[in-house]
């Protein structure tokens, strides 16, 4: 029984030199970290896709945009030499519409990618402009999520003037998607947009509801600001 004890303490010895000494310690350290400083550099590496991918968008479309026009000129050039086809044929460009959706004729995703970059510049009319035709264009495509409904509603409010828009999309989202993470968001949105349209008994109404079930948070202190004036002046 001894000599067991004795043999079993020796190869155990043994072992943990091998493991200690020997390197295997090492070389399982060393693969953690090497595992590590991978998974650091592809979450760099993903990071630099986005960033890439939004700077592809914007080039891409300056790209169409000069083709166009391009195109645009030359036709308004033959036709004054007499060579041309009418103008009536050839695709109008409108500097109020920054979408140009019949000139470029835009994918889903493009429309998309430039919206959401456009709002990230703080360029809300450029944005809402492209969410909208998203959205109104493709009302059932599937990356018309209410992600995107909220971002559209957004944009529209931060033009100062879309006020309508931005109550139709936000509308559409409370409607449909109820237990959407920017409901609440959303909420204090439509809020906002109906109120800066004078449209004061549905401000009422949706404040009203969201006063009863969100009483304790950050965007009732906004709301509340507007509330109880204009309570007050309806009910003069």
């Amino acid at each position: 029984m001894k000599i067991f004890f004795v043999f079993s303490f020796l190869a155990f010895g043994y072992v943990f030199s091998l493991w200690k000494w020997g390197g295997m310690e090492t070389t399982v350290t060393a693969k953690w970290k090497q595992q590590t400083l991978m998974e650091q550099k592809a979450l760099a590496l993903a990071k630099d896709n986005r960033v890439l991918q939004m700077k592809i968008s914007s080039l891409e479309y300056k790209i169409s945009e000069l083709e166009s026009k391009n195109k645009y000129f030359t036709s308004q050039a033959q036709q004054k030499s007499g060579k041309a086809r009418t103008i009536a044929s050839v695709p109008q460009m409108n500097t109020n519409d920054l979408v140009n959706y019949e000139v470029y004729k835009w994918t889903p995703e493009k429309l998309l990618a430039i919206g959401e970059k456009e709002f990230h510049f703080k360029n809300y009319e450029k944005s809402a402009q492209f969410y909208s035709e998203l959205i109104d264009r493709f009302p059932k495509h599937e990356i018309v999520s209410d992600r995107v409904l909220f971002g559209a509603g957004v944009a529209a409010f931060e033009t100062g003037k879309r006020f309508d828009w931005s109550e139709k999309y936000l509308g559409r989202l409370v409607k449909n998607h109820p237990e959407s993470q920017f409901y609440r968001g959303a909420k204090l949105w439509l809020a906002l947009a109906q109120y800066n349209q004078g449209e004061h008994e549905k401000f009422l109404k949706t404040v009203e509801e969201f006063r009863l079930k969100y009483r304790n948070t950050e965007e009732w202190k906004i709301l509340s600001r507007y509330y109880e004036d204009i309570s007050y002046k309806i009910k003069q």
